[in-house]
């Protein structure tokens, strides 16, 4: 007989969602670091003024920033210009990456779900949510799939109204 009172079986299920867009860095924690207003008629580069270009440069703008070095002009740029900059860079800076703001969310955004302690979910059924904002790519739920799996009772993929069985502890 139903008393017709509304039971949220998702809600007492136990079930943790774990949200793949709650690791996913924001554009705006992001600076781009451009070597084109460093090089020769904005081409080529020439060792002693880029080097003094990186001199006079205030790094402290940096503090705290995660920064994609990139350059937006066609120039042949050699490896060791790129490590200049890191090195100046590094005091100052969370990460460091070469190349374009996407790329630098895919490092943090890696190294946020290396960094989750999965012994939180110990014998837990957890839901990997898998609709969201962001569009996220596989290679991430790869990563989440074999940081928890040792950890976790049961994984889920999708949402708690409708999953997909990924893993159960036998």
């Amino acid at each position: 007989m139903s008393t017709g009172e509304i039971v949220n079986r998702v809600a007492n299920s136990g079930l943790i969602t774990i949200d793949m867009a709650d690791y996913f860095p924001k554009e705006e924690d992001i600076v781009l670091f451009d070597l084109k207003p460093y090089l020769f008629m904005e081409m080529v580069l020439k060792e002693k003024d880029f080097r003094e270009h990186l001199k006079n440069i205030d790094w402290t703008q940096f503090e705290g920033k995660n920064v994609a070095i990139h350059c937006s002009t066609d120039a042949i740029i050699p490896y060791w210009a790129y490590m200049l900059v890191t090195v100046s860079l590094a005091p100052y800076a969370i990460e460091i990456v070469k190349g374009d703001i996407p790329a630098v969310q895919k490092k943090i955004f890696q190294k946020r779900i290396e960094e989750i302690d999965g012994s939180q979910y110990t014998d837990q059924r957890i839901v990997v949510k898998g609709c969201g904002i962001k569009a996220i790519t596989e290679e991430f739920y790869v990563m989440i799939a074999a940081q928890l799996a040792p950890y976790v009772k049961s994984m889920m993929y999708g949402e708690p109204c409708s999953t997909v069985p990924i893993y159960k502890k036998k």
